[in-house]
């Protein structure tokens, strides 16, 4: 099945122009009658009652637009690096991208951001650079800094209309068999160049001014001539990548079709999936025990939740939509009806869940009126990370707070306004906290046995270190003969349900490599629970076992500053257990790069306008997590007890003389049933 149309996403840095462009693409394709601006606060596309008072894109929103023979759904993307979550979900629907540069700015960290962005969903980019009536302006220059920070190809199509040779040998030369074919002929077609920007060989890069609409008719030249046409299955897939509600409460579950189609008053199921919580209710793991357990022939397909009737087929345009009969392969539509939804939800063939690189690395204590009972209110921010998963609401064990992660400090000025807006509560933030993450240096196998009275399953894994960034992997190396195929899927199935966290300090476990390596069930005792149990146990059991590394999130750095100041930033760096680069000075100026600790530079903005007088600028890009600098010191004031970590306990379960007794985890080995590995 082939689609005509393409879902284009619309990225840029803050105040880079982005809604301007909309407007503007809007405007000149006749979807709207008049361009709306920021400033003036009627934008087509910035519909939220917080985005017009703030002047900056909060939520994605979508418009239907046509340009020649292509209807293009042009979604548009938050700017400011605190919503980089939501753009990052919006990008895993798209089909082309079309990244914005401001010529006063050139790329900038969000920037930079943004493309690792890109390059992760692998989607074919256009660049438009903004703003070139501004005096400063120099295509040049701006072209230099992209080949410089994005990519060598990204190349100024100016001369593409006119076939200017030089522009088209640049092109060639992206490719070694498109140059060959050059050399010969002296030409290249259209699908030539196509094929090199879907491949991310090639990035066409356009100017103009997004407010005086100058170099947008190009623009849409470019996105015409370059789009490619996507086949997709005729059977029926599709993705979930946003939840939201409308102005009468209504949940909407945002889908990109992926396969076949989608009709009003159709039941669909959406495949299980790992939950994004460790808090999730006990029916309903008992509910997936039971579905996963129907299954039990080797070569079933995984099987699907609840069926939900599809109530309302919605295709919006900004803040209005039109209802529709039907959704098919490649358009995207918010579903009504879908109550049981998430980001990341898959129905049907598709199967790649939404697996986001961009986390919150600040905790912060939620505060609100006391007489507001504390698990009413953690249900509230819990209905309200449907919308906003990055958020993560979590009890805390050890007292009566409710921990919520942000991205910075704009997000918990929205999130105020939100919970005030829908809910009327008042609510406020206390101070923010670094978010930790462990890791494993050794490896070791985990035991976990499970057998109270009339209950019988126990669990062997083999935990190895993974690769940085991997996440955590489950396999399996368990024998059919050992243990039944299903019971096998049943046990990986239940380990990524589940939020493992580590016995350093109760953080969230990741990049380890978890096998299932053998197994026990009873032919009468057995249940799926009671492999929900064991597998736990096994993983932290071998958590003990092994050597624990604390993780925590580090910034890349630009700083620049007066060379008179050099040796006071360098020796700041080196007390944040940080690494900087040589410098690079230019005249009276110098530009530092390096890596440090974000708990040591969340706050060092203020340093640097202190000491620079206002001269100094320093830019900071997330750069992934790494060995925390100061362990013991943050070990010992979280004071985690992994003993008595009563919902990831790492003690087992076994019966003697019919009744159940707790083994501790360092006993466990010898009395399990099933030997351990060689």
């Amino acid at each position: 099945m082939k689609s005509s149309c393409m879902n284009l996403a619309v990225l840029a840095a803050v105040d880079a122009g982005k809604t301007t462009l909309s407007e503007s693409l809007l405007y000149m394709t006749g979807t709207i009658r008049k361009a709306g601006r920021v400033d003036h606060q009627d934008s087509f596309l910035d519909t939220h009652e917080l985005e017009r008072r703030r002047g900056i894109t909060i939520f994605s929103k979508m418009a239907r637009l046509k340009i020649g023979d292509i209807d293009i759904t042009l979604l548009d993307t938050p700017g400011h690096v605190d919503f980089t979550a939501e753009t990052e979900r919006t990008l895993a629907v798209a089909d082309m991208a079309l990244l914005l540069i401001s010529a006063a700015d050139g790329v900038t960290g969000h920037t930079l951001e943004l493309w690792n962005l890109l390059d992760r969903y692998h989607l074919p980019t256009l660049i438009f650079v903004n703003k070139m009536d501004q005096p400063e302006a120099d295509l040049g220059k701006t072209e230099e800094d992209l080949q410089a920070h994005l990519d060598e190809h990204c190349l100024s199509f100016r001369g593409w209309q006119d076939q200017d040779p030089a522009l088209l040998e640049q092109i060639a030369m992206c490719s070694e068999e498109v140059l060959d074919r050059f050399l010969e002929s002296g030409s290249l077609s259209e699908k030539e160049v196509r094929t090199l920007i879907m491949q991310r060989r090639l990035f066409p890069v356009y100017d103009g001014s997004a407010l005086k609409m100058e170099g947008v008719r190009e623009l849409m030249d470019g996105i015409v001539c370059f789009a490619a046409e996507k086949e997709y299955p005729d059977e029926f897939g599709a993705c979930c990548y946003k939840i939201s509600r409308d102005e009468k409460g209504n949940r909407l579950t945002w889908l990109k079709v992926t396969g076949g189609s989608l009709r009003v008053r159709e039941s669909i199921a959406g495949n299980l999936s790992p939950s994004s919580s460790d808090d999730a209710e006990a029916d309903q793991e008992q509910a997936e025990d039971e579905m996963l357990l129907e299954t039990s022939e080797t070569d079933a397909p995984m099987p699907v939740g609840k069926e939900e009737k599809v109530t309302q087929i919605r295709l919006y345009s900004g803040g209005k939509f039109i209802p529709a009969d039907t959704v098919s392969a490649g358009q995207i539509a918010a579903v009504c009806g879908l109550n049981e939804s998430f980001c990341g939800q898959t129905y049907g063939i598709c199967r790649e869940t939404l697996q986001s690189v961009t986390q919150p690395v600040l905790s912060y204590d939620l505060v609100w009126p006391k007489e507001i009972d504390r698990l009413q209110m953690y249900g509230r921010m819990r209905e309200l990370s449907e919308e906003i998963p990055e958020i993560r609401p979590q009890l805390d064990d050890r007292g009566d707070a409710i921990h919520i992660c942000v991205m910075g400090e704009v997000q918990t000025e929205i999130l105020q306004s939100i919970v005030q807006s829908r809910y009327n509560i008042p609510v406020s933030f206390g101070e923010g906290r670094i978010v930790y993450k462990e890791t494993i240096r050794s490896s070791a196998e985990g035991v976990g046995h499970f057998e109270p009275l009339r209950h019988y399953a126990e669990v062997h894994l083999m935990l190895e270190p993974g690769e940085k960034g991997s996440g955590i992997r489950y396999e399996s190396a368990c024998s059919t003969d050992t243990l039944a195929r299903h019971w096998q899927r049943l046990i990986l199935h239940m380990l990524r349900s589940h939020r493992q966290v580590g016995v350093l300090t109760g953080s969230e476990l990741t990049d380890v490599k978890v096998t299932l390596v053998s197994g026990r069930a009873h032919l009468k005792h057995t249940m799926g629970g009671d492999f929900r149990q064991a597998g736990r146990r096994a993983l932290r059991q071998g958590l003990m076992k092994c050597e624990s590394v604390l993780l925590e999130p580090y910034y890349d750095f630009v700083l620049e500053i007066p060379a008179a100041q050099i040796g006071r930033a360098i020796l700041d760096i080196g007390n944040f257990a940080g690494h900087a680069d040589a410098p690079e000075t230019d005249g009276t100026f110098a530009r530092i790069t390096g890596y440090a600790p974000v708990s040591e530079m969340r706050n060092y903005h203020a340093d640097v306008r202190a000491y620079t007088a206002g001269r100094g600028a320093l830019t900071l890009k997330m750069r992934g997590y790494g060995p925390c600098h100061n362990p013991e010191e943050i070990i010992s004031r979280i004071a985690y007890e992994p003993e008595r970590d009563l919902r990831n306990p790492t003690w087992s379960v076994f019966c003697a003389h019919g009744a159940g007794y707790e083994v501790p985890w360092d006993q466990v080995d010898k009395a399990a049933h099933v030997p351990l590995m060689p």
